[in-house]
C-alpha cells in the first residue's frame, strides 16, 4: 500500500533559509500531521554524510526517524558541486558513492537527482557534448545503484537543463537502465507541459498537459512528488509549489487515468519547497489527498 511522505527541504529552504527547522522538529511535524514518513534533504542542517560519518551514528539517526512512527521514502543529496553532465564521471560517481550508502543506512531505496545545471541556451556541439557525457555518467551511476539494491529517480525541473518533454523522455531511455527513473513532480510536469518554461528555443507543449506527460513517461516514472501549480515560476527558477486545490492541476483525473503506474510506487511525497505556508498547507494536504485517492478509486 502507497505510504504519504513530506520533503524535509520545505521547512529549510526559501522562506525557512534563516531559520531552518532542526530535523527533530520536522519528524514530530511529519507524525502530527498525519504522514508516514519523512523524504530526506540532503542539505544542512538537515541530514548529510559528514554529521553522521559512522554506521553506528547513522542507526541512531534510523532509529530517531522510527520512534515517531516514520519510514524514510528517499534522500535528495547535494551535487551541486558535480554538474554531471559538466564534471568527469569519476568526480560524479565519488560523490555519488557517498550518497548511495548513506541512502542504505537511512533505510530508504531511492536516491534523488537533477542535471544541476542551469536552463539556457546552448549550441549544438556543445548541447551533444554534455549530453554524451550526462547519459555515461547516469547509466553508471545507475550500474552502482542498482548493485546497492537501489535506484536513481531524476526529477526534471524548468529552472534545470534539459526541461522539455521529449528531452525528458530521450533521457530516460538512453540512460537506459532498470535502476534509472523519472522522479514525476505534478508541478514540474505542468510547467514543463503545459507552459513550456525556461524552455530554449520553440516551446515544447502538450496539449493533453500533466495526464499527456505521464503518459509519455509510462513505464519510467519511479517516484511520485505531489504539488499543484497556479502556472508561474518561484524566483524565476523553479516551479511555484502552491496550495492544493488552489492551483491548475487535476489531481483527481490524473490518479484515476494512472493509476496503475501511481498505486505501483511504495511512496508518494508531498512537496513544499519553498513555501512559506509550508506548516499550514502541509497538514491540510493530508486529508486533501486521502479524499482524492478514494475519489479517484470510484472513477
Amino acid at each position: 500500500m502507497t505510504q504519504l511522505s513530506i520533503g524535509s527541504w520545505a521547512f529549510a529552504f526559501g522562506p525557512f533559509e534563516q531559520n531552518p527547522w532542526p530535523f527533530e522538529r520536522v519528524l514530530k511535524y511529519a507524525k502530527e500531521a498525519g504522514y508516514d514518513g519523512i523524504e530526506v534533504n540532503g542539505f544542512l542542517p538537515h541530514p548529510v554524510p559528514e554529521l553522521y560519518p559512522t554506521r553506528q551514528m547513522r542507526a541512531e539517526l534510523l532509529q530517531l526517524i522510527q520512534s515517531y512512527g516514520l519510514g524514510v521514502s528517499a534522500y535528495a543529496p547535494d551535487f551541486r558541486m558535480v554538474p554531471p553532465a559538466i564534471v568527469t564521471k569519476e568526480s560524479y560517481l565519488e560523490l555519488l558513492k557517498r550518497h548511495v550508502e548513506f541512502t542504505k543506512d537511512l533505510g530508504a531505496d531511492l536516491l534523488r537527482v537533477d542535471t544541476v545545471t542551469p536552463a539556457g541556451p546552448l549550441n549544438g556541439r556543445e548541447y551533444q557534448e554534455r549530453f554524451a557525457r550526462l547519459i555515461d555518467t547516469w547509466h553508471a551511476s545507475s550500474e552502482i545503484t542498482a548493485e546497492a539494491g537501489l535506484r536513481l529517480v531524476w526529477e526534471f525541473e524548468p529552472g534545470f537543463w534539459l526541461n522539455k518533454p521529449s528531452e525528458v523522455l530521450r533521457t530516460v531511455r538512453e540512460v537506459q537502465h532498470p535502476s534509472f527513473q523519472i522522479l514525476f513532480d505534478t508541478s514540474h510536469a505542468y510547467m514543463s507541459g503545459v507552459i513550456g518554461a525556461k524552455q530554449d528555443g520553440e516551446r515544447e507543449l502538450l496539449t493533453g498537459g500533466v495526464l499527456e506527460y505521464a503518459s509519455l513517461l509510462d513505464g519510467h516514472i519511479g517516484h511520485f512528488h505531489l504539488i499543484d501549480s497556479d502556472g508561474t515560476l518561484h524566483g524565476e527558477e523553479t516551479s511555484t509549489h502552491a496550495e492544493f486545490g488552489a492551483g491548475y492541476i487535476d489531481f483527481q483525473a490524473l490518479l484515476a487515468s494512472h493509476s496503475a503506474t501511481f498505486n505501483a510506487l511504495s511512496w508518494w511525497c508531498v512537496d513544499f519547497c519553498f513555501n512559506a505556508e509550508a506548516e499550514v498547507w502541509g497538514r491540510e494536504a493530508v486529508p486533501f489527498i486521502k479524499q482524492l485517492v478514494k475519489e479517484a478509486a470510484t472513477q
